[in-house]
C-alpha cells in the first residue's frame, strides 16, 4: 500500500479541484412578486386534497402530479395502500358525452363524496351532475337556466338536497326525479340558503342553512327574510351603461333579517315550523339535529349578543324547550362544539364561562355532570373556515369516552392535538413536533391527518393511529424548490407592554443582516379579537416579506393582547371602544424597536388589511410613531360595518354612542401623521368602499396629501392575480418611496 506521506494527484486533477474551488456557489434563485404569485410558487406548499369517507377509508386527489395523471384514489389507513378509484379517462368520456364541446379541460376533484365514496358530486355550467365511480359514469342531475348550489347527499346516500332560486329541492337518486320541498322562496325570502351577514359573520363563509335529520326523511332550514334590511349598491364599469349590483346589507342599528326555523318531511314536503316564543331572539345561530332524529337542536342570540340560548324543537309539533343559557358581560362567540354523547343522553359543549374557552359535559336536560378541561390556556380550532368560527373538539371516541381536541395549552402561539376522557382525566398531549397542527381524524376515530407546519417548515401531511402512533407521510412540501430560492426565516419572541404583559412578536431580517447598520422597519398586524398573526406556521406571507428584506427592510409582525386568542378576558378589553387599547400595544412594540440598535426610529412604517387597515388607520391618526403607512379594506367608522360583528365588539349604537364617536377614525382623520396609502376595491361588499371615502373627504377637507390605489370590481380580498401583483408592486413602491 503506497504511504500517504508519498502519495501525489495528478496535475490535471490538482488544477480540476483549485478552479473548482473558485467556482461561486449556485446563486439561489431571488424571490420576486411575480414568482410568488406563479404556479410554481404555489406549487411548492402543495398537499393533497384527501376526505375522509364514512367507512375509515380516504378519497385522495393529488395535484402534485402531472395533469394527465391525476386521478381520484382510494387510500385504506389499515394497510397504507392506495389505488385508482376509478379510471379518470373513461369517467371523462363520459362527461363529454353528456358536454361536449362544453367539458373542462379536465375533472377536478368533486364538491363532495357519498358516505362510501361511491358516488360524487359536481357542478359545471351551474348545473349538477353525479359520478358513479362503480361504474365510471356521470349522469346530468339538473338542467337549468338557474345555477343550483349548497348541494348535500342525505345521510344514506339516495338523494341530492340543493337549491335553486332560493328555494330547496330534493332529487331522489333511484328514481331520477326532483321535488321541490319549499315554493315561496323570492329574491328577499332565501329557502335553506343565507343572506350576506349570516354567511360571513354567523356561519364563517360557508353557505350552511339546511341540515338533513339523521333518517334522511326530514330537513331543517332557515327561511329569511331581508326585505326590510338596507340594500348597498356597486355600479360596474364594463359597459356604455354601468350595470349596477345590489345588496342586502344590515349596518350597525339598522334592520337585521327576519330569519325562521323550519322542518320539513321530504314525503309531503310539509313544513313545521319550530316555535320560539318563550325566547325572544334576534340570531339563529346553529342547527343540529339530535341522534334520534326527532328532535333538533337550536341555538338563539339575542340583539345585544350577550346571550346564547340552546334549545331542543320537537320534529313534530316544532314546540322547544330550554336546555341552558350561556352568558358572558361583553358577547358570546360562536362555536361548532356541540357534540352529542351517549345517543343524545349527554352532550359535549365548549364555554368561555371562566374567561377561558374550556370543554364542559352535561347531561341531556342541560344540568353540569362535569367540566372536562380546565387551566388558565383555550382550547382552539386548529383550522376551519374562518378564525372567528370556534371548533376545538376534533373528534369523540363515545365508547371509550374519550375526546380528541386542540388547544394552546403548551404555547399561546402553537396548536397541539390532545385527549382526555370524559370525566377530565387522563389528559394526554399527542403532539410532539413544535409548531401548529391542523387535525382531521377519520369517522370511526382511529386514524386522523395532521397538517403540521411552524414559521421554519412549511406544512407536511402525516397519519396517525389516534394514540400518537406515526404511520405514514402522504404529503410534503417541495424541498428542491425551496432550497432553490433565497428564503430567510422569522423570528419570534415577546416584548413587554407597559404594564409588563408580553406581546407576542417576530421580525425578518436579511442574510446578510449587520447589527451595526441602522434599517428601516415595516410593521405587519391585523388586530381582531383573537386573530392572532404571531403563530408558530408556515405563512405565504413570508414570500413577500422576503421582497421587502431584499429592498433594504426589516418586516415585523405584532399582536395587541386582544388578539391573541389566549382568553375571553383579553378580548373583553376592547368592548363599546375598538382600537384604544390596541393602539397602546402597538405604540409600545413601536417606542421598542425604536430601541434597538439596528433600527432607524426614523422610519417605522406599518400597515394592514380589514382590521389591519383599521388598525393602521388608528395608528397614524392617533399617535406618531410612524413614518407612513398602507390601509388595505379598512373600516373606518363602525356605523359603516355589519351589525352583527360591529355591535359584538362595539354594542348596539344607541346604548353606546360615546364608543362610537370616540372609536371612529373619520372624526381623527385630519390628526393624520406620516403619508398613507389607501387601497380599496369598489366591490368590497364586505367593507364598503364608502369607508374610503369618508376618511379620504376629511384629509382633503384638512389638505393632507395621501397616496389612493382603487382596484376596479374588486372585492374584499382584491384576490385575483393581475390585481394582487399590481398590489404588492405599488405598495413596495411605496414603501421605497416614504421609508
Amino acid at each position: 500500500m503506497q504511504s500517504l506521506r508519498n502519495f501525489r494527484l495528478p496535475a490535471i486533477t490538482i488544477l480540476l479541484i483549485l478552479f473548482t474551488l473558485q467556482l461561486p456557489a449556485q446563486e439561489k434563485k431571488k424571490v420576486t412578486i411575480e414568482w410568488r404569485y406563479s404556479p410554481e410558487a404555489q406549487s411548492i406548499t402543495q398537499l393533497p386534497n384527501i376526505q375522509w369517507l364514512d367507512n375509515g377509508t380516504a378519497m385522495v386527489y393529488d395535484t402534485k402530479k402531472p395533469l394527465d395523471q391525476r386521478t381520484l384514489e382510494l387510500f385504506d389507513p389499515n394497510t397504507l395502500t392506495l389505488k385508482p378509484a376509478l379510471d379518470m379517462k373513461k369517467a371523462y368520456e363520459s362527461l363529454k358525452q353528456i358536454l361536449g364541446d362544453k367539458s373542462p379541460s379536465m375533472i377536478p376533484p368533486p364538491n363532495i363524496y357519498n358516505k362510501n365514496g361511491d358516488q360524487a358530486i359536481y357542478t359545471f355550467g351551474g348545473d349538477i351532475f353525479l359520478l358513479d365511480l362503480n361504474n365510471t359514469s356521470f349522469v346530468q342531475v339538473t338542467n337549468t337556466k338557474e345555477n343550483e348550489k349548497n348541494i348535500n347527499f342525505s345521510p344514506d346516500g339516495n338523494k341530492i338536497a340543493f337549491v335553486r332560486n332560493n328555494n330547496i329541492y330534493v332529487y331522489d337518486i333511484p328514481s331520477k326525479t326532483e321535488k321541490a320541498i319549499t315554493t315561496d322562496g323570492t329574491e328577499t325570502l332565501l329557502n335553506g340558503t343565507l343572506n350576506w351577514v349570516y354567511w360571513e359573520e354567523i356561519f364563517g363563509r360557508r353557505d350552511i342553512a339546511y341540515w338533513w335529520s339523521n333518517d334522511s326523511k326530514a330537513i331543517a332550514y332557515l327561511q329569511t327574510d331581508e326585505s326590510q334590511v338596507s340594500l348597498i349598491y356597486y355600479s360596474d364599469f364594463k359597459s356604455a351603461v354601468p350595470n349596477v349590483i345590489k345588496q342586502r346589507y344590515p349596518k350597525t342599528g339598522g334592520v337585521n333579517p327576519t330569519v325562521k326555523l323550519g322542518i320539513a318531511e321530504i314525503e309531503n314536503a310539509k313544513t313545521t315550523w319550530v316555535d320560539f316564543s318563550d325566547t325572544p331572539y334576534e340570531y339563529i345561530i346553529r342547527v343540529k339535529w339530535l341522534p334520534d332524529s326527532r328532535n333538533l337542536s337550536v341555538q338563539l342570540m339575542n340583539r345585544r349578543q350577550d346571550e346564547n340560548n340552546l334549545l331542543f324543537a320537537d320534529r313534530f309539533t316544532g314546540k322547544t324547550k330550554l336546555i341552558l343559557k350561556e352568558t358572558d358581560p361583553c358577547w358570546v362567540n360562536i362555536s361548532d362544539d356541540l357534540h352529542f354523547i351517549k345517543d343524545g343522553k349527554e352532550f359535549l359543549w365548549v364555554s368561555e364561562r371562566t374567561g377561558y374557552a374550556h370543554i364542559y359535559r352535561f347531561a341531556s336536560d342541560g344540568k353540569l355532570i362535569n367540566q372536562v378541561t380546565k387551566g388558565e390556556w383555550a382550547v382552539v380550532a386548529s383550522g376551519g373556515s374562518a378564525f372567528w368560527v370556534r371548533k376545538a373538539i376534533s373528534a369523540i371516541d363515545d365508547k371509550n369516552e374519550i375526546i380528541y381536541f386542540t388547544a394552546q395549552e403548551k404555547s399561546a402561539t402553537e396548536k397541539y392535538l390532545y385527549s382526555i376522557k370524559y370525566d377530565g382525566s387522563v389528559m394526554k398531549r399527542i403532539s410532539k413536533e413544535e409548531g401548529t397542527h391542523v387535525i382531521n381524524f377519520s369517522p370511526d376515530t382511529k386514524f386522523y391527518l395532521d397538517s403540521y407546519s411552524n414559521i421554519k417548515t412549511p406544512p407536511v401531511l402525516l397519519l396517525y393511529k389516534s394514540d400518537g402512533t406515526l404511520l405514514k407521510q402522504l404529503g410534503k412540501y417541495d424541498e428542491e424548490k425551496l432550497a432553490a430560492i433565497d428564503l430567510q426565516r422569522p423570528e419570534q419572541f415577546t416584548i413587554a407592554a407597559r404594564d409588563g404583559f408580553p406581546l407576542p412578536a417576530e421580525i425578518m431580517k436579511p442574510k446578510d443582516f449587520d447589527p451595526n447598520k441602522k434599517y428601516p422597519l415595516i410593521i405587519y398586524l391585523y388586530g381582531g379579537p383573537s386573530a392572532a398573526q404571531v403563530l408558530n406556521r408556515w405563512r405565504s406571507s413570508i414570500y413577500y416579506n422576503q421582497v421587502l428584506l431584499d429592498n433594504g427592510f426589516l418586516v415585523a409582525i405584532i399582536d395587541p393582547r386582544s388578539a391573541t386568542a389566549i382568553s375571553k378576558k383579553l378580548e373583553n378589553l376592547i368592548f363599546g371602544n375598538l382600537g384604544k387599547s390596541e393602539l397602546q400595544d402597538l405604540v409600545d412594540c413601536a417606542r421598542w424597536f425604536k430601541k434597538q440598535s439596528y433600527i432607524d426610529s426614523t422610519r417605522i412604517g406599518v400597515w394592514g388589511w380589514s382590521g389591519g387597515g383599521t388598525f393602521t388607520l388608528n395608528a397614524l391618526s392617533n399617535s406618531k410613531e410612524f413614518k407612513a403607512g398602507i390601509a388595505v379594506a379598512a373600516v373606518t367608522d363602525w356605523i359603516y360595518y355589519d351589525s352583527k360583528f360591529g355591535e359584538s365588539v362595539m354594542n348596539i349604537p344607541e346604548l353606546n354612542p360615546d364608543g362610537y364617536v370616540n372609536s371612529s377614525l373619520v372624526r381623527t382623520a385630519k390628526n393624520l401623521h406620516g403619508r398613507l396609502m389607501i387601497v380599496h376595491g369598489t366591490y368590497d361588499d364586505n367593507v364598503h368602499i364608502q369607508n374610503a371615502y369618508a376618511f379620504m373627504d376629511e384629509l382633503i377637507k384638512a389638505n393632507i396629501m395621501f397616496d389612493l390605489m382603487i382596484y376596479p370590481m374588486r372585492q374584499h380580498g382584491i384576490s385575483d392575480r393581475p390585481a394582487q401583483i399590481h398590489l404588492y408592486n405599488t405598495m413596495l413602491e411605496f414603501w421605497k418611496k416614504n421609508l
